[in-house]
């Protein structure tokens, strides 16, 4: 027997159903000996069950044996299968039903792949992982390219990870009855995030570099700085440009390479700028 199928007492009632039901949906099967239908579904049910260990438990009920725990569910005709949540049912059938059709009635009540990567993003971004935060609200938003709450949540953590084209293209998705709280904190925050982007240093190496246009040294400088205040595209096109003119210069290519890795997984910043150094390279 699957370690998440077990026959359900008044004695285990509390301990095995009634507590561990705050966190996991339960599948209660009513049934008895005498009962053919019983018999028939009880082989369906274990299936599904064994196939979703971690998600559902299957508590088995002889109603022979257990008549008080029988009364006590309500339990009129057999067999009858209850879905248990939260200390109480919240759905349900009698008889036989197909093994689609209760994957179905499941399907209504277990989390969605992307509600549980959505809730590793905000863990992640609020412990200020920005990096792994970063792949796990993209995944979400690939089994659901519409949700709102993950494209606000991706567009405030592309802020922190100063991918601000990224983010004002998300935000521009957002029509006025959907420009909530959120929306107006990830605006606000992204203003700020330019407006410090653009610090006295950078404009200082800009003025610079427009006088030195060929200057390999303040290319590199202003690139570094360019990546101290996250303008990661900024920062490696300037870099590319460097290599592209002298393979070997000082530490572009360690920079170069460094400011790729900082950068989260599956970013396509990475992937472009790793391609065109491999282009260079070989």
């Amino acid at each position: 027997m699957s370690s998440n199928i077990f026959n359900l007492t008044a004695n285990n009632l509390q301990t095995d159903l009634l507590e561990p039901s705050k966190n996991t949906l339960f599948i209660i099967d009513f049934w008895a000996d005498w009962c053919e239908p019983c018999k028939q579904l009880m082989p369906v049910l274990e299936k599904i069950a064994s196939e979703l260990v971690g998600q559902v438990v299957l508590a088995k009920v002889n109603c022979d044996e257990q008549q008080e725990l029988a009364m006590q569910f309500g339990i009129k005709s057999l067999p009858t299968v209850m879905l248990f949540k939260d200390g109480q049912p919240i759905d349900g059938f009698a008889g036989v039903q197909s093994e689609s059709e209760i994957r179905a009635l499941l399907d209504k009540h277990l989390p969605k792949p992307e509600h549980a990567l959505f809730e590793q993003a905000i863990a992640a971004h609020q412990s200020g992982d920005k990096l792994a935060a970063y792949p796990l609200i993209k995944q979400a938003i690939e089994f659901d390219s519409e949700n709102k709450d993950f494209k606000i949540l991706l567009a405030d953590i592309c802020v922190d990870l100063g991918k601000m084209e990224e983010a004002k293209q998300l935000l521009s998705l957002f029509k006025l009855v959907d420009q909530n709280a959120q929306y107006h904190h990830v605006v606000a925050k992204l203003e700020l995030a330019e407006q410090a982007a653009d610090t006295q240093e950078i404009q200082a190496l800009q003025n610079s570099l427009e006088e030195s246009p060929e200057d390999l040294t303040i290319m590199c400088q202003l690139a570094i700085a360019y990546h101290s205040v996250k303008r990661h595209d900024d920062a490696l096109a300037l870099l590319l440009k460097v290599l592209k003119k002298d393979l070997g210069f000082a530490d572009a290519k360690k920079t170069y390479l460094d400011i790729i890795a900082s950068l989260p997984e599956g970013d396509e910043l990475a992937t472009k700028y790793r391609r065109q150094l491999y282009t260079l390279l070989y």
